[in-house]
């Protein structure tokens, strides 16, 4: 269970937010079961706000994930990407059925990883436990926060290897190509 002050610090500021919070609502309109925005637009977004940026990230891309075995084609990604554009236009949308990362994973990091059993399974197998949080809406316009490692990294400016599924190298790869000190000066990197 998350400590409730965290849940609700966070989504304080995604509420405060009006391009997530239509993310969001573009993102409940497709009608899935199973399904977040998250990771790196999630903690820019934070991060941000606790450093008091008054210029927010612009997202490099909006993370949807989704978690939907009945169908694991790329045509179906595709689809709803195109579908989220049409809603929520100019946001760069990348959606990812994470009950279909094993097919693809290691030609594109190099290493076979096994199915996901859940959404929840597939966010605690997100780079940093900072980035490995989502946010969903319900019908109620109620947020709903997936963090199986917890908000105290993301809220504590904390990054750290998730070594469920991510190398060192890749680790320090991150850190260099992601720029979290220069961007984030109170950010602590832990080594890897």
């Amino acid at each position: 269970m998350l400590p409730a002050e965290d849940v609700a610090r966070l989504t304080a500021l995604v509420r405060a937010t009006p391009w997530f919070m239509a993310a969001l609502r573009a993102g409940r309109e497709l009608g899935l079961a199973h399904w977040c925005i998250g990771a790196g637009a999630l903690r820019n977004l934070v991060w941000d706000a606790l450093h008091g940026h008054a210029q927010r990230s612009a997202p490099a891309d909006v993370d949807f994930a989704f978690f939907g075995a009945d169908d694991l084609g790329a045509a179906r990604d595709a689809a709803l990407q195109r579908r989220l554009g049409e809603l929520c236009p100019g946001l760069p949308w990348e959606v990812t059925n994470q009950a279909g990362v094993h097919l693809w994973f290691e030609a594109h990091f190099g290493h076979a990883v096994g199915p996901l059993g859940s959404l929840e399974d597939a966010v605690a197998t997100w780079p940093e436990p900072a980035t490995a949080v989502g946010v969903w809406l319900d019908a109620q316009d109620v947020l709903h926060v997936i963090a199986p490692h917890g908000l105290q990294d993301l809220l504590g400016l904390r990054v750290r290897r998730n070594p469920v599924r991510v190398s060192v190298d890749t680790y320090r790869q991150r850190c260099a190509s992601k720029r979290y000190a220069e961007r984030w000066p109170g950010v602590t990197l832990e080594p890897a």
